[in-house]
C-alpha cells in the first residue's frame, strides 16, 4: 500500500513519513513493518503491514477531500450535544482516534461552536488545539501550501 518515501495519517498522532519498510522476526514469524516517522514530534512508530488499515493507516486526502473538510469546518447547522465535558471528551476523543480527516473536522468544529456559549474544560481545550494541528498538518501538505496559512484559514471559518 505504501512506499518508502510515502506520507501517511496515523490516527491520533497526525501526519508522518514511510521511512522504510523492514522485515524483523516476531515469535518466530516474519512480520513486514512500516516505519513512520511523525513530522510534528519526529515520533517512529513501526506498523505492520498486514494491520495497517486495521489500525487507520492512510494516505493523506487529496484535493477534493480538502474542500468537503472546508464544508464541514463550515457547517453551522450541527446539533452540539448536552452530555457532560466528560462524555463529551470521550466522544470527541473516539472521533479523534478514528483517523478520519471529516471525523477531526468535525471535532473542531464543535468544539470551537461550543466554546462560543461556554468555557471549555482544560481537557477539551486541549483537544481542540490538538484537532487544529492534525488539520493543519494534513491540510497544508494536501494543498502544497504553508502551514500558517492553512491555520489562518481554518481561523478566518470561526472568526
Amino acid at each position: 500500500m505504501f512506499t518508502e518515501g510515502d506520507m501517511a495519517v496515523y490516527p491520533a498522532h497526525g501526519v508522518g513519513v514511510i521511512k522504510s519498510i523492514l522485515t524483523q522476526t516476531v515469535a518466530g514469524v516474519d512480520q513486514t513493518f512500516y516505519v513512520l516517522e511523525i513530522l510534528e514530534n519526529n515520533m517512529t512508530i513501526m506498523i505492520p503491514t498486514t494491520s495497517s488499515k486495521n489500525v487507520g493507516l492512510r494516505a493523506i486526502v487529496n484535493r477534493n477531500q480538502v474542500e468537503e473538510v472546508i464544508a464541514i469546518l463550515e457547517d453551522r447547522t450541527c446539533e452540539i450535544g448536552s452530555q457532560t465535558w466528560n462524555r463529551r471528551y470521550r466522544d470527541y476523543m473516539e472521533k479523534i482516534k478514528t483517523g478520519s480527516v471529516h471525523e477531526v473536522a468535525a471535532v473542531l468544529r464543535d468544539l470551537f461552536l461550543l466554546s462560543i456559549d461556554k468555557d471549555l474544560s482544560y481537557g477539551e481545550r486541549k483537544m481542540l488545539d490538538t484537532a487544529k494541528n492534525l488539520l493543519v498538518k494534513e491540510l497544508s501538505l494536501a494543498q502544497d501550501v504553508d502551514e500558517a496559512n492553512i491555520s489562518h484559514k481554518i481561523d478566518a471559518i470561526f472568526s
